[in-house]
């Protein structure tokens, strides 16, 4: 079977800090947008995944 999960680093959009690693589908063309904690900015804020 193959592993269809990629490693890819989230970014925090307000300080560009790669704060969180994850894995996604490789199926899905999309960039992954998450609501996550940045310990950088001290608050909530949009995660992107990165290049």
């Amino acid at each position: 079977m193959e592993k269809l999960g990629k490693k890819i680093a989230l970014a925090c959009e307000i300080c560009h800090g790669r704060n969180y690693n994850t894995e996604k589908n490789q199926l899905i063309s999309d960039r992954i947008e998450i609501k996550k904690f940045c310990k950088h900015c001290n608050r909530h804020t949009i995660h992107r995944e990165t290049k």
